[in-house]
């Protein structure tokens, strides 16, 4: 190994497992990694400006718009951020609204990821099968809010619509409906012989590193550190509750802080969301869900706000933290999101190194993040370029979950 050549691989902007575009070079030796970087930024849609350039209510459904898995995310802390510069009191009822919706986001988004971790590892069936009981947690959105992306249903000063004694039998339909496949799906994905293989000991990040690099969300969990937003700053319902942020140990017999400590963290966490939605039924109270009904009012108040502040949710992938500042205007004279990936991407450095080229799609995959997806990738090596594609990079990490099954 020592005498190999040090090579260098450049995967992106365009890389197979995202959907926005991000620039990783690799220097590799054999098939180890021996450094890594990446430059993020390559999608820069402008949001803040355009929301700049609107009114608050406006931005509410454009925040929407910053992801189209946890859209609600981004639209509460958003107004949760305005609400308190202008100070607006949200009605209680309106809380478990949020609370509810935010919860069976968290579930499809999961879910969602489990699915391109099978993918990734070569298991298409287990893909196939995550995403399509994904869809119980998605007809349930639509049922309640109209539309299964930008949902549109939170709002400065509440959410557009209450949710009837008549729709939660539904919601208990689907809240039965996973807790039947919970058991199905653990013995799918944790207790794999390849599965394991694949993800244990594998793109490791130690509790210190977790600590040190700020990650948040299911990322630091899995790392051992007990964060999480719902908890350590209970917001919307949340405070009504009991939130336990999930940790490996909930299944495993130990924090090794790896791609399959990943894994349990995110199944355990639909088990608590099913938890918290059946808790925030029970407790629902009666009455409005909107601060006030005319927008007229609402854009008033607004416009006379000044002040900043700051409002964070727990987004599926993580902290989601919007910071907004007004001054007496229209529109905001300040706004900057953080998503939950630009906490967590700084760990990439961290847990690629000393892997193989093979388990690249799925440790850079395990922290979930919200950027884009690879088509193709360039291999330079004695001065030689290839372009593999994104089908041919999935090749290796399907020939190598083969190798480790013979």
């Amino acid at each position: 190994m020592a005498n190999k050549p040090v090579y260098n691989i450049p995967i992106g902007p365009i890389h197979p497992a995202f959907k926005e575009p991000i620039l990783f070079t690799f220097d590799i030796q054999g098939e180890q990694i021996k450094g890594v970087d990446f430059a993020p930024g390559k999608t820069h849609r402008a949001i803040e400006w355009m929301g700049m350039r609107r009114n608050p209510v406006q931005i509410a459904h454009l925040c929407d718009r910053i992801c189209g898995i946890c859209g609600v995310s981004h639209t509460l802390a958003f107004s949760r951020a305005i609400e308190q510069i202008a100070e607006i009191e949200v009605p209680e009822r309106a809380h478990y609204v949020r609370s509810i919706i935010a919860e069976f986001e968290r579930i499809q988004s999961h879910l969602l990821w489990a699915g391109v971790a099978a993918h990734e590892l070569g298991f298409d069936t287990l893909f196939h099968l995550a995403w399509r009981v994904r869809e119980e947690a998605m007809d349930v959105i639509e049922y309640l809010t109209g539309n299964r992306v930008n949902y549109g249903i939170v709002q400065v000063g509440g959410v557009r619509r209450d949710f009837t004694e008549d729709q939660f039998p539904r919601i208990e339909q689907a809240l039965q409906t996973y807790e039947g496949l919970v058991n199905k799906l653990v013995t799918l994905f944790l207790e794999d012989t390849t599965i394991k293989l694949r993800s244990m000991n594998c793109g490791v990040l130690s509790e210190r590193d977790a600590l040190e690099l700020c990650t948040v969300g299911p990322t630091a969990r899995a790392s051992g550190l007990a964060l999480d937003v719902r908890s350590d700053a209970p917001y919307a319902a949340y405070g009504d509750i009991e939130v336990k942020p999930v940790l490996p140990d909930v299944y495993s017999d130990g924090i090794h802080g790896d791609v399959y400590d990943r894994i349990v963290v995110r199944l355990f966490e639909v088990v608590e969301s099913i938890r918290i939605v059946r808790e925030l039924m029970d407790q629902m109270p009666v009455g409005p869900v909107l601060w006030e009904t005319k927008y007229a009012k609402i854009l008033a108040t607004c416009k006379k706000a000044e002040g900043e502040a700051i409002g964070r949710v727990e987004a599926p992938r993580g902290e989601c933290f919007h910071y907004v500042r007004m001054n007496r205007s229209e529109a905001p004279e300040a706004w900057k999101v953080k998503a939950s990936t630009y906490s967590n991407q700084m760990s990439w450095l961290n847990i690629l190194q000393g892997e193989q080229i093979a388990d690249i799609p799925i440790i850079v995959a395990s922290i979930d993040p919200c950027m884009s997806c690879t088509d193709r990738v360039s291999v330079i090596r004695d001065g030689r370029q290839d372009v593999m594609t994104g089908e041919a990079l999935h090749r290796l990490s399907v020939e190598k979950t083969r190798r480790l099954q013979e």
